[in-house]
Formats: structure tokens, sequence, C-alpha cells
């Protein structure tokens, strides 16, 4: 038998494990897991989004939180001053009355940022309960379809191997050279070899030109598209 003919017989079986490896990916169950699966990383990547924002509103709330006890010292050591020791004259007296009250304004406004900063935590807080009560129902369900697919794939991996042993002996005799350029076709053309049909290739469909016409009359058993770069057998 040709060489050209082995191989139109060895593509027939290979086509037949490219729709089974299809079927394959395409299991309802798989795709559910794959969706489960990407569903619970958003949730992760999520967690892990709140616990750095709360991190970081926790160094900001200690660093505020200091600030204002801070203040809150030097305003008590300013009223201690004016009381034991007030001023001997009205421009000095206003000018530790200015600072006060400068001291008070921004300690009311770190005292804001830290109100807001705690109802913040607390929504942080309930956020992260929400994503791990989604995650532990996706979690259940994720475990519960990939039992049912593991079995669909131990039974599915039976009929795989048995149509890879099938390609594998379709693949006896013929040259190495040509398996390597049927791969080659087929990275970009499935399937890589076709009949001729009407004076145009099988596999895109676009007329023949007229050399190869007459390499064919000449006896050519195949020649090569010069569109789609299929082989086109001719018998």
């Amino acid at each position: 038998m040709e060489q050209y003919e082995l191989i139109w017989k060895y593509q027939q079986v290979d086509m037949e494990l490219e729709r089974y490896e299809k079927e394959m990916r395409n299991n309802g169950n798989r795709k559910e897991l794959i969706r489960y699966r990407d569903f619970l990383l958003e949730q992760q990547n999520a967690l892990k989004k709140i616990e750095s924002d709360v991190d970081i509103m926790s160094d900001r709330m200690e660093a505020l939180v200091d600030e204002v006890e801070r203040l809150t010292k030097s305003v008590s050591d300013i009223r201690s001053q004016l009381s034991t020791n007030p001023p001997q004259n009205h421009e000095k007296a206003q000018e530790l009355v200015s600072t006060v009250q400068k001291l008070l304004a921004k300690i009311s406004r770190y005292d804001g940022e830290i109100a807001k900063l705690r109802k913040d935590a607390d929504s942080r807080d309930r956020m992260q309960r929400e994503v791990r009560v989604r995650a532990a129902k996706a979690r259940a369900e994720f475990d519960r379809i990939k039992a049912i697919y593991d079995e669909e794939f131990k039974e599915a991996s039976k009929t795989l191997e048995q149509l890879k042993q099938k390609v594998a002996a379709e693949s006896a005799g013929i040259d190495k050279s040509l398996l390597e350029k049927y791969a080659t076709i087929k990275r970009h053309s499935s399937p890589p070899i076709t009949r001729i049909r009407e004076g145009r290739c099988g596999g895109c469909n676009m007329q023949l030109p007229a050399a190869d016409m007459n390499k064919i009359r000449t006896g050519e058993p195949y020649v090569e598209c010069e569109n789609c770069g299929r082989i086109i057998l001719v018998k």
C-alpha cells in the first residue's frame, strides 16, 4: 500500500482520537469544575485584598491614635502652663490660645479619620465573612462535582488509551518524515490530508491551479494545496 494511502487510514483514527479528546474537554462537569475553580480563586484573591486593606487601615489607625495622644498631651501641657504660669502679656496669651485651637482642630480631624477607619474596618469584616461563606459553598459544590467527574474521567481515559493505541498501530509502516509533515500541517489545518473534489481542495474548497492539475493528469498520487497547505490525495 502506498505511503499516502497508509497515512490516509492513519488520519481516520487520528481524527477519531482528536474528536474524543475534544468531547472530554467539553464535558459538562469538567466545565463546571473549571468555573468553580476560577470562582474559588477569585474569592481567595478577594480575601487577600481585604486582609491587605485591613492591615493598611490598622497601621494607619495605630499611627493616628498615637498622634492624637501626643497632641492631647500638648494641649494639656499648654493649659497647665496657662493655669500655673499665665503669660505676662496679651500677645503671648493669644499665641498660646491659637496654638491650642490648632491642636484641637487637628485632633478633631484625626478623630474623624479614626472613626471612618473603624467603620471601614467593620465593613471589611462583613465582606470577609460573606466571601468565606460563598467560598465554602463553592468548595462543597466543587467537591461534589469532582467526585462525579473523576469517575467519568476514569472511564473516558480507558477509551482514550484504546484510541491512542489504535493511532500508534496505524502509524506502523509510515515513513517518519511523512508523519512529521502530517503533524506540521495539522498544527494549522485539520484534518491535514484531504481528497480532490471536482478539481478543488477537499479541505478549503479552493480551485487547484493548472500546474497542480497537470501533475494529477500525469499520474501524481497527491499534490499540496497552495492555499491551506493540506496534502490532497488524488486516488
